[in-house]
């Protein structure tokens, strides 16, 4: 089994925990496929604690990735001129997933994550694998150009502090004249409890940050259009097997998970 990359940022190695989910669920037959996770769960074994390989955290993450896949796609059908942005990509394959694909689409990471990403994933005229950085605004004012652009920001926001978020999205809003957004984002309550439990700290994340007035800070950084968006639909969760569905949906489609952990859409 190949343990973690130690030459990642504790940040960065926590794209093996949505990996190994995704892949698990994808060998299983529900909720996502994704061949291309299990080719690289495959290819090479990941060492990671009990916590990070739980069937429950399997399916969590294998929905919320359902999620931004349905809604990227959605996006493009509206759009299909848009640039595709993501930030924070790490080895997630939406860019195959997605049949709606066009022409523009770029997944970017810290330098690290984009290296280990170029072992599985090749660049094209309309695919690119970008070196970005959230916290460096000349990072985002360096993307390219567009009119329109969907962005993904899925299992980021909560490494940045209300300051960096804020200055990301206005980034991203100035930049581009439409916009759309979908982002995960912990409250605070949320946050405070990861203190205690979460699966990131198996590979050495120890702080992690939450909101609570979301609609402040989007309407701070120029957005307008808040919708809050399910992580666990009901089509998702009935692909479980039954008692598996009754305690899923205790553990993750609750009020207690809404009170710790969010998915938002807006835009300009």
């Amino acid at each position: 089994m190949r343990q973690f990359d130690t030459l990642l940022s504790a940040e960065s190695r926590t794209l093996y925990i949505p990996l190994l989910g995704k892949a698990s669920t994808s060998k299983q037959g529900i909720i996502l496929d994704d061949k291309k996770a299990e080719e690289i769960c495959d290819l090479f074994g990941l060492s990671l604690p009990a916590s990070s390989r739980s069937k429950w955290l399997s399916y969590y993450m294998a929905m919320r990735a359902k999620v931004f896949d349905d809604w990227v796609s959605d996006q493009l059908r509206r759009f299909p001129e848009a640039l595709v942005v993501q930030i924070g990509c790490g080895l997630d394959s939406r860019c195959l997933r997605v049949a709606e694909q066009r022409r523009k689409w770029i997944d970017c990471d810290l330098a690290g994550v984009i290296q280990e990403r170029r072992r599985f994933y090749d660049e094209s005229d309309t695919y690119s694998l970008w070196v970005l950085d959230a916290t460096e605004p000349d990072d985002l004012l360096g993307l390219p150009v567009s009119d329109c652009a969907i962005v993904a920001l899925e299992g980021l926001s909560m490494y940045l502090n209300q300051n960096e978020l804020t200055m990301l999205l206005s980034i991203m809003r100035e930049k581009y004249p439409s916009i759309r957004v979908l982002m995960d984002i912990y409250t605070k309550f949320g946050a405070r409890a990861s203190r205690i439990k979460n699966p990131v700290k198996d590979v050495g994340v120890d702080r992690v940050y939450g909101v609570d007035d979301i609609d402040a800070l989007v309407k701070k950084a120029g957005y307008k259009g808040l919708k809050e968006v399910s992580m666990t639909p009901a089509k998702l969760v009935n692909e479980l097997k039954t008692p598996d569905r009754q305690m899923f949906a205790v553990l993750f489609s609750g009020k207690f998970a809404r009170s710790a952990y969010r998915l938002y859409e807006f835009g300009s």
